[in-house]
């Protein structure tokens, strides 16, 4: 694959923001960020007075602003990483974790891909894990100054050699070179968060017709997508990372499952696929064990999977709790005993969880308007014991259910 160098950025003094990153870049930004790596914001000002005594201002308050998103990046990136990277406020925001962006890497790389085209690359983060997987990447965004903090993250990680970051429109960009393609949409605007998948920038339709030319593709969605508007040739894969739904992937191409559904579990790597949507799950009484399906089994419609492994059934047929009488153990549900079953009634959970000497409360609801911490404050808890209570809906019955975590 040949390299084309990116594009020429405009000074930076056409564009105050571009100025102030390109001070933050200097020597003397760069030792202003390592003094700032671990200052307090609460401490803002009183910082930001002492240093404007031996720095510009203009540069004191870029470089705060940086500190701060150095700090905010460091849930996604690792402390090691964020405090060498630089940011915006939008690329914090929508920058993909490190342990998603490394699965979505470690797939391709595992199909022999050895190049992609990265279209709306952001701040660089999935350019940079596809790096470490060692592919080497186009990244474009059409924003001068993301292109640029993309292009100092590269260097910064030292990865450079292997990624080529250019400042264009990604419906210009010709990806017939490329193993593989991978697409980002903007799913934010002026408003806030997008949910309309052709309100994307660029939009969900520009992105698959743009996948399905390329051998392999990737395109990333919001985890909430409708269904229906996955197409048949889509692998459509929703990625939960400790417990909490990041992401869903539409996988494209050979090596992946055409119409198939996957939810995968990091830190573990734990998949659970099915070729095609499953039939509704049986319903039927609470039995003596709940089991919550984590998010993305859930958001991938692979519960009845749960279901049959599990030899149980649905509590209501709208609300993704599952229940058998006999215990089951697996990496895709949080498993509870359950010791007592009552209709909605605050008073008589509040009486019980007295009698039982309850000071500990966990509170999970689904189907339930109830708020958590409006039903723990009304409960005045005391007492040494913990139980985990669950609002929910039984047969189309308002229910609490009682009992705690097994194992």
């Amino acid at each position: 694959m040949d390299r084309v160098n990116a594009s020429t950025p405009a000074a930076p003094s056409d564009d105050p923001a571009r100025a102030a990153f390109a001070a933050l870049r200097t020597p003397e930004g760069e030792r202003l960020l390592a003094a700032l790596r671990d200052h307090d914001p609460a401490d803002e000002l009183a910082t930001a007075t002492r240093l404007r005594r031996t720095h510009p201002a203009e540069l004191v308050s870029a470089a705060l602003g940086q500190a701060r998103l150095r700090q905010r990046a460091v849930a996604k990136f690792g402390a090691e990483d964020a405090h060498r990277m630089y940011f915006t406020p939008n690329g914090v925001e929508q920058a993909t974790r490190t342990s998603v962006a490394a699965h979505r890497a470690a797939r391709f790389a595992g199909l022999g891909v050895r190049s992609v085209a990265d279209l709306c690359c952001g701040i660089g983060g999935d350019a940079i894990a596809l790096a470490r997987a060692g592919i080497s990447v186009l990244a474009v965004d059409r924003d001068p100054l993301t292109a640029e903090v993309a292009r100092a993250n590269a260097e910064a990680l030292g990865l450079a050699g292997l990624i080529e970051v250019r400042c264009a429109d990604v419906t210009e960009i010709d990806t017939a070179p490329y193993d593989a393609v991978f697409v980002d949409p903007a799913r934010r605007g002026g408003r806030g968060r997008i949910f309309d998948p052709e309100a994307y920038s660029p939009p969900l339709s520009w992105a698959t017709a743009a996948a399905l030319k390329a051998p392999r593709a990737a395109l990333k969605i919001a985890p909430g997508i409708p269904h229906e508007a996955i197409g048949p040739e889509a692998e459509a894969e929703w990625i939960s990372d400790g417990g909490d739904v990041k992401e869903a992937v539409l996988w494209y191409g050979e090596g992946f499952a055409p119409g198939a559904f996957r939810a995968t579990l990091l830190p573990s790597g734990a998949t659970l696929t099915a070729p095609a949507p499953l039939p509704a799950p049986p319903v039927g009484p609470v039995g003596r064990y709940l089991y919550e399906p984590d998010g993305a089994v859930i958001r991938a419609h692979l519960v009845a999977d749960i279901v049959e492994r599990c030899g149980g059934r649905l509590v209501d047929e709208t609300i993704a709790y599952v229940t058998s009488d006999e215990p089951y153990s697996s990496p895709y549900v949080a498993g509870y005993e359950i010791t007592d079953r009552l209709p909605f009634n605050m008073k008589k959970l509040k009486a019980l969880l007295r009698e039982r000497e309850v000071g500990v409360l966990t509170v999970k609801k689904r189907g339930s308007a109830v708020e958590p911490e409006e039903l723990r404050r009304r409960m005045k808890l005391a007492g040494p014991n913990a139980v985990t209570v669950f609002l929910t809906r039984v047969a189309g019955a308002p229910t609490m259910l009682i009992g705690h975590p097994l194992g």
